[in-house]
């Protein structure tokens, strides 16, 4: 069936003010920033934007505005925003993640080492003391004194 020029012009005026809405981030329930949902906004047939078909140009003027739109910072899908920021996020905490994980494996190898250091200076002071014993080059220092002579005061 094909429309007259007006009807075409009214279709096109209506393509036009949802594409402005839709990109102003004003997304019906149900619905994305996308062809789709452009033409059940307008009231056209999503097959008329696509192919040689009448209202193609609009189709990629509004990708082509969408696309200045998401490479400005700008996203007008709040859905689409959330999922960059989602996105965003994942691989923060992605990066820290791993970061924490490599601190746990340096303090760990840490503690390996500090735990080798401590047996390795227990069995030295051990073989020191069992050397002292047997020489008797060595002498002992004599024990402490209990009893108290005199006041201290």
């Amino acid at each position: 069936m094909r429309i007259s020029a007006a009807q075409r012009a009214e279709n096109e005026n209506r393509v036009r003010a949802a594409m402005d809405r839709l990109l102003r981030g004003e997304i019906p329930p149900g619905g994305k920033c996308d062809v789709k949902t452009l033409a059940r906004e307008a009231g056209v047939d999503r097959t008329a934007f696509y192919g040689t078909r009448p209202y193609a140009h609009l189709r990629v003027e509004f990708e082509r505005r969408q696309k200045a739109l998401q490479q400005a910072g700008e996203i007008p899908d709040p859905r689409e925003a959330q999922i960059a920021r989602l996105k965003a996020a994942n691989t923060k905490l992605n990066e820290r993640l791993a970061q924490s994980e490599q601190t746990v494996d340096e303090l760990t190898d840490f503690r390996t080492q500090a735990l080798a250091r401590l047996a390795a200076q227990r069995e030295e002071i051990v073989r020191l003391r069992e050397a002292a014993a047997g020489t008797s080059r060595v002498s002992r220092l004599p024990a402490p004194r209990t009893t108290v002579i005199g006041t201290c005061s």
